[in-house]
This record gives C-alpha cells, structure tokens and sequence, in this order.
C-alpha cells in the first residue's frame, strides 16, 4: 500500500515527496486538524468578557470555585470523548453518573457499608453499562443512539428504586468522600511539584518524538518551536498554580480531572489502542481491512465512558453531599457532550482530543458561572449555551468538509 492511497488514519501527516527530513516550526499537523487553539481562543475571549463585565469573575477565589464546579462534568465529557471518537453516542451517561451517586450514597449512609466498597460498587455499575452497550452495538448492531437512549430510561427507574421513598439521601460531613470532593485542596509543594513534573516529562516526550522522527526521515519540530512550547507551559502551569494558590488552590477532584485527561492523551496519542481509536471512527471499513479489532476497540471505549460517568457521579454526590432523584438528570448529559463537542470533538468520529473534555467544560462553566454572576437567569444561560454549541457543530461539520477528499 503507497503512502498516498492509505487510509487517513494510517497517514500521520499529510507530506508532499519533498517533505521528508525536514524541520517543521511547531511540528507536523495532520490535514484538516485546527488543534485545540480555536477552543482556547474562545475560552480566553469568555473570560475576557466576564472579566470586563464583572471583575469579580476573574478572582482568584471565584476561578477556585469554577475549576471545583468543572470536575464532575468534565471527568463525564471525558467518557464521552472516548465513545464519540469510535463514531457513537452515549446518551445515559447522565443516568449513569446518577445512578452510580445513589449507590455510593445509599451503601454507605443506608446501609453503613465502607467507602472503599461503595466506591467500587458504584465504579462497577459504570463497568457493567459500558459492557452491555459494547456488546449490543458491536454484536446485534443496534444503532447506539437508541441504545443509549432506552438505556438511560431503565437507569432513571433504577436510581429512583435505589434512592427508595426518601428520594434524597445526604452525605455527613465528616465522610471521606465530602472532605475529598469540597475540602481537599494540593499543598503548595505539591503543586508546584507537580506542574515542574509535567513540563519534564512533557518536554521529554517531545525531544524523544523529534528524535525518532529524525532517524526515521521525516518531518519533525524544530528546536526554537519546542523551546518556545516548553516555555509556553512552564508559564501557563506557574500562572495557574501561583494565582490559584493566593486563594483555596487546586482541589483534589480537579487534580484528579486533570492527571485522567493526561492518562487519557496518551493513551490516544501514543498506544496501539489509541491508534486503532482513531482508526475506527475515522474510516472502520479501512480499520477492518487492516487489521484492526473493531468490535473490542468499540466495546472498551462503551466501558471507558460509562466507567467515567460513574466516576462523575461520584465526583458529584461529594461535592453536593448528597445524591437525589435529580442527580444526574438531563442537564448533565447535555452539558457533557455539548463540552466534548465544544472542547473540539467531531460528532463523525475519528478526530479528537482527551484535552477538549478539559477545554469544552472550562467553556461551559465559565458561562454559566459568569451569567450567574450577572444575575441573569436559567433561560440565558440555556440560550447562550447551545448558541455556542450551534456554533461548534457548524465548525465541525465545515471543517470535516474540508478535510474530505474531493471525489472527480
């Protein structure tokens, strides 16, 4: 098979035959990929906005309280990143993140049993919703959409049985969850270690990358480009965890949101998984005929989303202490495919990123946060949002469009 009649997802950039050795600025881009810098752009103008409008916006303590807010969502964006990519839909992970509160609550609280064990029951709920959903798309072929959809009706009657005629149970303060999700914040030391760990490490990768590539003859960032990015992160990691830090700092859930994109990113960029990933919501024809395991691909993406709502849900109970016949409901799941596709996710599949959950949920929040704080009500905030969610499609529906071969 020749380099030019490949499939896209087997070609990682788009060279022409004199393109091979040579030093590109900020490293090869495949074709039609924006990166991530529209949806940072917008973050930026967002706040940019809110900041002028209410300055209180950009207070350290308020951005505290915002990133807080972002982590049960995000960490529920982040699943849904991972089923979109393979070319599905995952309408229940709300009644997932639901249900899988109700659990953690009602077993420890109703019926006194340890954290640990209702931790992981809750985690297994996630585990069995994925698996039943994999199997039932890849197998029976049903169209996932519906799937999902009469998937979340059954969870919503399941969480109601759970929570019994109470209908909300609530979390005691002292409980180890609470104390995590609303009073646990980095140490100083740690923060900072942590962000000096991740432009190591970052920066490793990237020289490492540029090494292989070199050897292999192709095109690879030059060096002022990967000077200029790691100087870029440093400054951004110190800004966040120096300003952050004059107020609560960085929130144990946040921290948690923010290593699982990581562990995510690399996953995808840097595994076979990841590749076979891509391979299958880009073209799953071509990923048959080459070789790739459609069905269990499919099936572990299923598992990672609903395992990641759970763990939302989770995130959620803690950070309200409680859990009610509310929790997880519509705007949950709306909200986190809405940040999925905002963060720069393709409905299509195939193209996307672990960091658009990050960015997409940052988007959303810092709306609804800023509207809040211009007291404007609900209906403004729901009206804003999915103009800006209008708006995201239509870029990715242009830019897909774009990036598809012209047919003679």
């Amino acid at each position: 098979m020749s380099p030019t009649s490949a499939p896209p997802f087997l070609r990682p950039f788009s060279t022409g035959g004199t393109g091979a050795g040579r030093t590109l600025p900020f490293g090869p881009r495949s074709a039609g990929d924006t990166g991530l810098l529209p949806v940072i752009g917008a973050l930026l103008l967002v706040w940019a906005v809110f900041g002028l409008l209410n300055p209180a916006f950009l207070s350290a303590e308020n951005l505290v309280s915002l990133t807080l807010q972002s982590a049960p969502v995000g960490v529920i964006a982040l699943g849904v990143v991972l089923v979109l990519m393979v070319g599905q839909i995952d309408l229940s992970v709300g009644a997932v993140s639901g249900i899988a509160a109700a659990v953690v609550v009602v077993t420890t609280v109703l019926l006194e049993w340890p954290l640990p064990v209702g931790l992981l029951l809750a985690l297994s709920v996630g585990v069995v919703t994925g698996l039943g959903y994999g199997v039932l798309t890849t197998r029976l072929g049903l169209p996932g959409f519906v799937l999902t959809l009469a998937g979340l009706l059954v969870l919503t009657g399941i969480q109601l049985r759970v929570l019994g005629p109470r209908g909300s149970v609530n979390l005691p303060f002292e409980s180890g969850l609470v104390r995590f999700a609303q009073q646990g914040f980095l140490p100083p030391a740690v923060a900072w270690g942590a962000a000096a760990v991740a432009v190591a490490v970052v920066t490793g990768l990237r020289v490492a990358e540029r090494i292989r590539r070199a050897r292999a003859g192709l095109p690879r960032m030059g060096l002022p480009g990967l000077v200029l990015r790691t100087v870029g992160l440093a400054a951004l990691l110190a800004a966040v965890v120096g300003y952050l830090g004059t107020a609560r700092g960085i929130g144990y859930p946040v921290a948690l949101f923010v290593a699982l994109v990581v562990l995510v990113d690399v996953l995808l960029r840097r595994t076979r998984w990841g590749r076979s990933v891509r391979a299958v919501g880009g073209d799953r024809a071509s990923a048959l005929l080459v070789g790739v395991a459609v069905r269990r691909v499919t099936v572990s993406c299923f598992v990672a989303g609903s395992t990641l709502a759970a763990l939302g849900g989770i995130l959620a109970a803690g950070r309200l202490a409680a859990a009610n016949q509310g929790t997880g409901g519509a705007e949950t799941y709306l909200f986190a495919i809405a940040a999925a596709v905002i963060g720069g996710t393709s409905l299509f599949g195939g193209r996307g990123s672990a960091w658009s959950a990050l960015l997409g949920v940052l988007v959303l929040t810092s709306i609804s946060n800023g509207l809040t704080l211009l007291n404007l009500d609900t209906a403004t905030r729901y009206i804003v949002t999915g103009l800006v969610l209008a708006l995201a499609l239509t870029a990715d529906t242009l830019l897909r469009g774009r990036a598809a071969p012209s047919v003679p």
